[in-house]
C-alpha cells in the first residue's frame, strides 16, 4: 500500500506534459534531395532506405481534418549509404489528395472527418447529396507493404498505392475489391520466406460479415501485374452480424494464421447511415467489454479454420508482436489495452492541447502492455475441465478448458513493472527476417510516456527486463531493426528511429543505436520540420 501512495505523489509532482501541437501540425514537403548532418556515425555496412509514411496535411482551406488518422499521406524517405545520409519528402498524389487541392476543402471523407457537400450547390443539391454512397479515400498513410516484390502504401481500406521508393511517385492505385471479395485489407501483412504474402480483410453479404485470410503469391507471372492471384484461403464469420469487430494486424507462425476478434465493434448500420447522420465513420466504432475477446485459429496451407474456441477476458490489440508454435500450441505475444476508447482520444484537437488539460486526455488513454497467449492446438474432447492444458514450462500462460467446451486464455505478462513508469509500450518490431513465427527474445517499442512515443525501449521477453533510450523533448518513431549482414544473432545489427522534437530551436534527426546494447551510434540531422509519423520499413540497396 505504502508503494502506491507514493507514486501518486510523485506523479502529482510532475509538471504538465509538454506540447506536441507542432509534431501534428501541416509541414511543407521537401521533394528536392538534402544532406542530413552526421553525428557520430553510421555503420558502413548499412547501406539503404528507410521509407515511413504518415499523416503530414491536415487542412485544405477552411476545412479541417478532426483525427489524426485523417491527415495526407507524407512520403519520407532517408537514405543511407557509406556513411552518409540524405532525406526527402512528397505527399502521395493520391486521388484524394488531387480532389482535395483542386476544390482547396475536404472533397472525400476519412476516418474521423465527414466531407461537407459542395457549398455551391443548392439547398435541394445539397440535401440529395447525403443520400449518396460517400466516396472511399486512398489517402494510404499508414504502412509500406510489399507484395510481389514491389513497394506499396496501404491503410484499411480498398485501395492501395504502389510506389516508386526511389523517386516517391505514386505509380499506380490498387483496388483489392477488383481481385478478390473484401472491402479491404489491413496495412500489416505477413510475409513467408519466400516472399508469399499473407492478409486479412472483410467483407459485408447477405449472409453477415467475414473476416478473410487472404494469400498473395510471391512472384508475378506478367511483368505489370499487380495483387493478381491473390486468393481468400478462409472466411471466418463475425459474431455478430451487422457488428464485425475492428482489427488493425493479426497473428502468423509457420503454419497458422491467428486472429483475434475484439469487442471493439463497428456498427455497419451506423458506419452505412453515418453520411446521412451527418456523422464520420469513426462514429460507428465503440467498445463493448460485455463481450469476451476471441481467438481464431486458421491452417494457412489448408485454410481450414481449427475448431478450437478460445476466449479471454476483452482487451483491444493493435499490433501483435510476434508468434510461434511450440509442444502442439500456439503462442501469441501481442501489444495489449484493457479499454478500447482509445481510438476517439487521438482527435487532433485532443493531442494539441496544453497543460492540464493535455494531461486530462493523456490520463485517459489506456496504456498497452506486451502480453502472451498459450493456444492449445489439439483439445481432445476428453481434456479434463478445470486444467491448465498449456505443457510449457516456461510461460505462466494458461489454457483451461470450460464445462462448455470453450477454452479459457489467461495471459502471462511479458515485462518487468518498470515498463508502467515508462508509459506502457506500442509499435512494436522484431527482427522479422529471421525470427519471425519462431521463438524469439526481444522485441522494440516505443515507451509512452505521452500521447506520442517519447522512448525507445528494447524488451527482453525471456528475462523481462528493459533497455531505455530517451532524450528529454524528443519524440522517437517507431525502431527499425536491421540485422548486420552475415550474424544470426537476434541483436546483431541496429535500430533506426526518426526522432522529432515541438522545440524550434533544436533538429529533428535518424537516430541509429547498436541494437545489441542500445547506445547511440550516430545521428543524421535535418533542417526540415517533421510530423510524427506512424510506420516504415528499411530497404537494404
Amino acid at each position: 500500500m505504502e508503494n502506491t501512495h507514493q507514486k501518486k505523489v510523485i506523479f502529482s509532482k510532475r509538471k504538465s506534459l509538454p506540447c506536441i501541437a507542432p509534431l501534428l501540425t501541416t509541414v511543407e514537403e521537401t521533394p528536392q534531395i538534402i544532406s542530413a548532418q552526421v553525428r557520430g556515425h553510421f555503420p558502413k555496412w548499412l547501406n539503404g532506405c528507410l521509407l515511413r509514411i504518415g499523416p503530414g496535411k491536415f487542412e485544405y482551406g477552411k476545412d479541417k481534418y478532426n483525427h489524426w488518422f485523417d491527415g495526407m499521406a507524407l512520403l519520407h524517405q532517408f537514405k543511407v549509404e557509406k556513411g552518409t545520409v540524405t532525406y526527402r519528402s512528397k505527399f502521395l498524389q493520391s486521388d484524394t489528395y488531387k480532389a482535395n487541392s483542386v476544390h482547396d476543402r475536404i472533397v472525400i471523407s476519412e476516418f474521423g472527418t465527414l466531407a461537407l457537400p459542395d457549398p455551391c450547390k443548392n439547398v435541394f443539391e445539397r440535401f440529395m447529396s447525403k443520400f449518396e454512397l460517400p466516396a472511399i479515400t486512398d489517402n494510404t498513410n499508414v504502412n509500406y507493404v510489399q507484395y510481389k516484390g514491389d513497394y506499396y502504401i496501404s491503410t484499411e481500406t480498398n485501395f492501395m498505392n504502389k510506389v516508386d521508393i526511389e523517386t516517391l511517385e505514386k505509380t499506380e492505385k490498387v483496388d483489392w475489391s477488383k481481385f478478390i471479395a473484401v472491402n479491404g485489407a489491413t496495412a500489416h501483412p505477413h510475409y513467408d520466406k519466400d516472399g508469399t504474402a499473407y492478409n486479412m480483410g472483410n467483407s459485408y453479404g447477405q449472409h453477415g460479415s467475414c473476416y478473410n485470410v487472404i494469400r498473395v503469391p510471391p512472384e508475378k507471372v506478367d511483368l505489370g501485374e499487380t495483387i493478381h492471384g491473390a486468393q481468400v484461403i478462409c472466411s471466418i464469420a463475425s459474431a455478430e452480424r451487422m457488428k464485425p469487430s475492428y482489427y488493425h494486424s493479426f497473428g502468423m507462425t509457420r503454419n497458422y494464421i491467428v486472429f483475434i476478434e475484439q469487442p471493439l465493434k463497428m456498427n455497419l448500420w451506423k458506419i452505412i447511415t453515418s453520411k446521412i447522420r451527418g456523422k464520420a465513420f469513426s462514429d460507428g466504432i465503440s467498445w463493448e467489454p460485455q463481450y469476451n475477446t476471441r481467438f481464431h485459429v486458421v491452417d494457412k496451407h489448408t485454410g481450414q479454420l481449427l475448431p478450437g474456441m478460445y476466449y479471454s477476458k476483452p482487451f483491444v490489440t493493435f499490433h501483435q508482436i510476434n508468434a510461434f508454435e511450440d509442444q502442439g500450441c500456439v503462442v501469441i505475444d501481442l501489444c495489449c489495452q484493457d479499454d478500447g476508447r482509445s481510438l476517439e482520444v487521438y482527435q487532433l484537437q485532443n493531442l494539441r492541447k496544453t497543460g492540464k488539460e493535455l494531461d486530462q486526455v493523456y490520463n485517459s488513454v489506456a496504456r498497452s502492455f506486451p502480453r502472451r497467449f498459450v493456444l492449445p492446438l489439439r483439445v481432445s474432447l476428453n481434456a479434463p475441465e478445470g486444467e491448465n492444458l498449456s505443457p510449457l514450462s516456461y510461460s505462466s500462460a494458461s489454457a483451461v478448458k470450460q464445462a462448455d467446451g470453450k477454452i479459457w486464455c489467461s495471459y502471462e505478462n511479458l515485462y518487468p513493472e518498470d515498463l508502467e513508469e515508462e508509459g506502457g509500450v506500442e509499435f512494436p518490431q522484431i527482427n522479422y527476417g529471421q525470427f519471425s513465427g519462431k521463438k524469439y527474445q526481444f522485441f522494440y517499442g516505443c515507451g509512452f510516456r505521452h500521447l506520442v512515443g517519447d522512448s525507445l525501449i528494447k524488451v527482453d521477453v525471456v528475462n523481462k527486463t528493459l533497455t531505455v533510450w530517451r532524450e528529454d523533448g524528443f519524440y522517437p518513431s517507431e525502431p527499425v531493426f536491421v540485422p548486420v549482414p552475415g550474424t544470426n544473432e537476434e541483436d546483431g545489427g541496429v535500430i533506426l528511429s526518426v526522432v522529432i522534437t515541438p522545440n524550434q530551436n533544436e533538429r529533428n534527426f535518424l537516430l541509429v543505436l547498436d541494437a545489441k546494447n542500445f547506445e547511440e551510434l550516430g545521428r543524421a540531422e535535418v533542417p526540415v520540420q517533421l510530423p510524427y509519423g506512424f510506420h516504415g520499413t528499411f530497404v537494404t540497396i
